[in-house]
Order: structure tokens, then C-alpha cells, then sequence
């Protein structure tokens, strides 16, 4: 069943806030059978949202409208909706109780703007949001579906989770099975990927699909087949996995559908062991993209961010001749805080940074994008790991790149068969 996503609002179109609603849903609709077949962005212009359902409608047989649901007055979706399918707005008793018990639980009274929510269309079902004042609308036609959310994400999920996920599976048949398998590759590019891949791309089914979603310094692939029944699916794609790991010469760094940093946890977690860092150039990116995976606390310890050269020699220990011989951005400096970690803070592991991520700050001999990173080992540093990068990109994506290339190292390190 083909979906077509509108998200609504001009803080979307003009970059003040991400979209990341329909790619949650993306996401949530796939897993359940769903093929979303476009994405639409428009602004808190009723004309334009009226536009966007009535283009919407000769595209899918569903359409999933999120925002433009809120008390103040650049919130009109309920209008226009009210406008497209002809209805009038009326007071509807049972969400403004839903409001009421909301708004109650902080001992404050129902203003007059957000009794205004209580208004909806009496040409479409009303679903109550318990997770917010605003209600979802359902207007199903025999044709075709339209359902409209709040954009709050929170109450976005709940919704869609609760209600509309249930009722869309209840309504629909659903005649097409969905399989994916991701693999994290390092050592390419996309496109030196897509050449290594060719063959194999080529020879595949046509209802299997390969894609390449890259990161900085590493892609990710994706293989997936779209069936009848999930043992057709497992069928078409068993064969494909030895020839693709086949393919790729050793590069899978995991073919697990997860983010690195929820792989590296798990690895971490399953050995029993912990982790520290000691950043400069990364400014605590490494660690906050650790502990963003909940339950991390079983395996990170903390983090020292080193990002001038006196919390180096004062905190972790880093010998101030280094700095003055080889400088902050070294093979010597990075070492010493790896191990300056591991004595100040514990740990099993230790991952250190430093480099310039620019814009400003390169000479000749060390430009921007210059980077070192090691990895240590506790227990008198039986192991360390040590690498030199050179990025060419801006500020942002030297930091991303030297993020993923620290995970990338640290996941070497704690490969199970050798810790």
C-alpha cells in the first residue's frame, strides 16, 4: 500500500527546524508493510496545504499529514482540511474532556486558546491524542485515507504507534513483505563502492534493491526485498548475503541495522568492558554520541575534553617537550592522552583526538583537516592503536569524519577474538 507523507509548517521550510517526522514515520510504515512513495514540506499557508492534500490524492491511497494542529494562528491545517472536504467545525465534548485531563495534571486551567482545539471537522473521525491537546483527524473516503496529526514529535510517534499504525494494518491488506539487511563498509567511497558492486548490482532480481546510504567515512548498504510472504523474501536473499560479503574483501566493519555507536555499546557490553576519551578537535562529540544510546552508563566512564594544550599537560599528563617538539597534533600527544585517560578516569579502553577542523588554525606542514587518533588498552597499554588522517572538508564534517574513524578503531580493538 502506497503512503505519500505532507509535513507542515514554515519553520520546516525555512531550516529553523529539521523534519524529522517523516522519517520517523519513513521508517515506522516501512517496517509495517508500507511503501511511502514521496514526502512533501509545505508552509502555514492554507492555499498551499489545500494544494499539497489535493496533489497528494492522485499519488497514494494514503496520505499521512503531520503539523498545523496547534492553539495559535499560523495553525490552520484543521481549517483547510475542514475546507477541502466540505465540512463544518463543531465543539466536540469528548476532546475538550481529553484537554481538560491533560492540562489538569499541571494544576492549570484551560485557556481560551487552547479550548479552541476542542473544534474539529464533523465530516471526519476524531482520534484523542493522550499525549497532547491537539486531536488527529481520520477522513476516510472509499477512495482514499487522509490523516492528520499534531507535528509535535512526542505526540506524533504516540499516535501513530497507538492508533493509526493499528487501524491503517485493520483497514489495508497488506500483500507486499519487506526484508532489509544492512552492512556498515569502511575503506570506500560511494562511488568506488558502487564500481566494486556493479556485477553483483546488475545481476540482482528485480524486486531486490541495493542502496548506499554514505556517512562521512563510511557507508552504509542496504539489501532489500520486496515479496509476498517473508519466506519468499528469505529465499531470494539467502544466496545474496555470501555473495556481497564475498564482494566486499573483508571491508564489513557490521551487518548489524544499527548506528555505529549502538554497535560499538554493544560490543563493549558484551565484554564486559568500559570506555573513556580524551578529545581536542572532536570537543566531546565521541562522548556524547556514546552516552545518546541509553544504557550506557554500563560501559562509558566519562570523557576529558582536552581542548587546550594546558588541560593536556595539567589533566592527562601529556609532556609539554612533546608539545613544543611535535605540537598538539601528533602521533605523541595523541598517545599520551589515550593513556592519560586511562590512568585518570579507568577504563578499559581509551580513545584520544586531536587535529584542525578548520576553517582556521592550518599551516603548510599541518592543514586543515590534519588529524590523529589512538586507541589504548589498559592494563600497562598492552595494545595501542594509532592513525593519521587527512580531511579536505568543512568544519562539521572534519569532526563527523574523525568521530566515525575513532568508533571505527575502537570497534577493531574490542573485536571479541582478540581481547
Amino acid at each position: 500500500m502506497d503512503v505519500e507523507i505532507i509535513t507542515v509548517g514554515d519553520e520546516l521550510l525555512i531550516g529553523q527546524v529539521v523534519d524529522t517526522n517523516s522519517a520517523w514515520m519513513g521508517k515506522a510504515l516501512n517496517e509495517n508493510g508500507f511503501v511511502v512513495v514521496r514526502k512533501t514540506v509545505v508552509g502555514d499557508d492554507e492555499d498551499a496545504i489545500v494544494a499539497a492534500v489535493d496533489a497528494a490524492k492522485k499519488r497514494a491511497p494514503v496520505v499521512l499529514l503531520t503539523g498545523g494542529l496547534g492553539p495559535t494562528k499560523d495553525d490552520i491545517t484543521m481549517r483547510a482540511l475542514c475546507r477541502y472536504f466540505g465540512g463544518k467545525m463543531y465543539f466536540s465534548e469528548e476532546t475538550y474532556a481529553n484537554i481538560e485531563q491533560l492540562v489538569g495534571r499541571n494544576g492549570r486551567p484551560v485557556n481560551a486558546l487552547t479550548r479552541n482545539q476542542a473544534m474539529v471537522p464533523d465530516n471526519s473521525t476524531v482520534i484523542q491524542n493522550r499525549a497532547g491537546t491537539a486531536p488527529c483527524m481520520w477522513f476516510d473516503r472509499e477512495e482514499w485515507l487522509l490523516v492528520s496529526m499534531p507535528g509535535v514529535p512526542l505526540e506524533m510517534k504516540w499516535l501513530m504507534n497507538n492508533e493509526v499504525l493499528p487501524r491503517l494494518k485493520k483497514r489495508f491488506r497488506q500483500d507486499v513483505f519487506i526484508r532489509h539487511r544492512s552492512y556498515w563498509v569502511s575503506g570506500h567511497t560511494e562511488s568506488s563502492l558502487a564500481m566494486l558492486l556493479a556485477g553483483f548490482e546488475e545481476s540482482l532480481p528485480p524486486f531486490v534493491k541495493l542502496a548506499y546510504l554514505p556517512q562521512p567515512g563510511i557507508v552504509r548498504l542496504r539489501l532489500s526485498a520486496y515479496c509476498r510472504q517473508e519466506a519468499e523474501a528469505e529465499t531470494a536473499l539467502a544466496p545474496l548475503y555470501g555473495r556481497l560479503e564475498e564482494a566486499l574483501q573483508g571491508r564489513i566493519v557490521s551487518d548489524e541495522d544499527k548506528n555505529l555507536e549502538v554497535i560499538v555499546g554493544e560490543r563493549l557490553r558484551s565484554l564486559g568492558a568500559t570506555v573513556v576519551t580524551a578529545e581536542s578537535c572532536t570537543g566531546g562529540a565521541i562522548a556524547s554520541l556514546l552516552t545518546s544510546v541509553a544504557g550506557s552508563s554500563d560501559y562509558f566512564k566519562g570523557s576529558v575534553v582536552a581542548y587546550s594544550d594546558a588541560v593536556k599537560k595539567n589533566l592527562l599528563g601529556v609532556s609539554p617537550d612533546d608539545l613544543e617538539t611535535h605540537g598538539a597534533v601528533s602521533r605523541e600527544v595523541v598517545e599520551q592522552m589515550a593513556k592519560g585517560a586511562l590512568n585518570l578516569l579507568g577504563g578499559d579502553f581509551a580513545v584520544s583526538t586531536s587535529g584542525i577542523a578548520g576553517p582556521g588554525g592550518g599551516t603548510a606542514d599541518k592543514p586543515v583537516g590534519l588529524v590523529w587518533i589512538a586507541v589504548a588498552e589498559r592494563e600497562g597499554n598492552r595494545r595501542l592503536r594509532f592513525e593519521r588522517f587527512r580531511f579536505r572538508t568543512t568544519r562539521e564534517q572534519n569532526i563527523q569524519r574523525t568521530v566515525n574513524a575513532s568508533l571505527l578503531l575502537l570497534l577493531d580493538m574490542i573485536k571479541v577474538e582478540s581481547w
